[in-house]
């Protein structure tokens, strides 16, 4: 299990949301190695819905960081 930061959740959550921002324009994104195209607009918004999760979870809590399991 890995310890996330806020600033790490906010992060992640910004990279993604710009890269969905990309994809509807028709871009092609890399992220962590994997290029990203319209075909994965699937995986981006779960990938942003799970970041927003992380990242208000922590917001409300206002802690440095939580498990991820």
């Amino acid at each position: 299990m890995a310890g996330i930061t806020l600033a790490q959740a906010e992060a992640k959550l910004a990279l993604y949301l710009s890269a969905l921002d990309k994809i509807i324009l028709g871009q092609k994104v890399e992220i962590d190695g994997q290029a990203l195209t319209r075909a994965n607009l699937a995986d981006v918004e779960r990938a942003i819905n799970s970041w927003a999760v992380s990242y208000t979870h922590l917001r409300a809590h206002e802690t440095d960081s939580y498990l991820v399991c």
